[in-house]
């Protein structure tokens, strides 16, 4: 019997053989996986053509691959090419491994035909399987950010079983926030870069998506990683001017902490035509989050 026929089909995920080389970690084959887990979640077929494999998987690669002198074209050749030797996946043509130009003859990839009758079979498993997956590459830190990046939302529990009442996160949201924001701290300016691109800004949500915040530019901020934990924790909030507070319930005590009372009463600046926070969801972080009293 196939490793596909097999009942574990998180058997066959979780032992993909990875490229290693002087400790180098190799995610690219779980991320062409979990592009094609994220294809099959939303149209029933795990088909990734070349033309799409060539661009997205390319850039799951830079974005959360280890840093390389390899072409984006190469990098995702090797593991368009070689996840077959895994037996989860197959090419419609028979090509070279890690030959670039035949793959742009128009050959398409996807998981053997028994594997991805049974992932579609469960409207849950293909989640389940793809938390896993993600979970065995990444640190958490990270991990929410290559669901979001590939479709799923970066809440699906192991069991891959949602609930019926959970909503669905928009997975361009994260990507439309950071642009809006040129990609930089809202509260501080931080801009880091890593190969271009940005790194420890995240996309917060002013109203939680818990709490039935819309994914919609005008209940987002970019912040940086600490400030998006000190806003989601109710240390930083927004007055109705939209300047930063800092509550009057934080201390520290070194310079690296006290820098946090440095912000206080910045006021957000976007660039031109990009939409401030709502009053409502100010408004309602206020309320629900922040902590206290701001600083006089």
């Amino acid at each position: 019997m196939s490793r596909a026929e097999a009942p574990d089909v998180f058997a066959a995920f979780s032992s993909l053989r990875q490229h290693q080389r002087n400790g180098q970690r190799s995610p690219h084959k779980p991320l062409l996986a979990l592009l094609a887990l994220g294809r099959l979640a939303a149209t029933g077929r795990s088909d990734v053509p070349w033309s799409v494999a060539e661009e997205q998987l390319a850039d799951l690669i830079a974005e959360f691959g280890p840093a390389s002198n390899t072409g984006r074209a190469q990098s995702a050749a090797y593991p368009f090419t070689r996840l077959r030797a895994d037996h989860i996946w197959v090419l419609d043509r028979d090509v070279d491994d890690d030959k670039v130009s035949p793959l742009r003859a128009g050959v398409t990839g996807r998981f053997e035909a028994a594997l991805e009758q049974r992932l579609a079979a469960d409207p849950t498993l293909a989640g389940a399987v793809a938390r896993a997956l993600v979970d065995s590459h990444f640190p958490p830190t990270v991990a929410g950010d290559v669901l979001l990046a590939v479709g799923f939302d970066p809440e699906v529990s192991h069991l891959g079983v949602p609930s019926p009442t959970v909503r669905k996160r928009s997975a361009a949201w994260r990507t439309s926030i950071l642009r809006a924001w040129d990609d930089q701290c809202a509260f501080c300016g931080f801009d880091g870069r890593l190969a271009g691109m940005a790194v420890a800004v995240e996309a917060a949500h002013v109203r939680w998506f818990t709490e039935q915040g819309p994914d919609d530019l005008d209940n987002g901020l970019a912040l940086c990683s600490l400030h998006h934990k000190l806003f989601d924790r109710g240390v930083l909030g927004l007055d109705d001017d939209l300047a930063v507070t800092v509550s009057q319930r934080f201390s520290a005590r070194t310079s690296s902490g006290r820098a946090v009372y440095e912000i206080h009463g910045r006021r957000l600046t976007p660039r031109p035509g990009t939409q401030s926070p709502a009053v409502e969801h100010v408004a309602w972080h206020r309320r629900q989050v922040f902590q206290g009293s701001p600083l006089k």
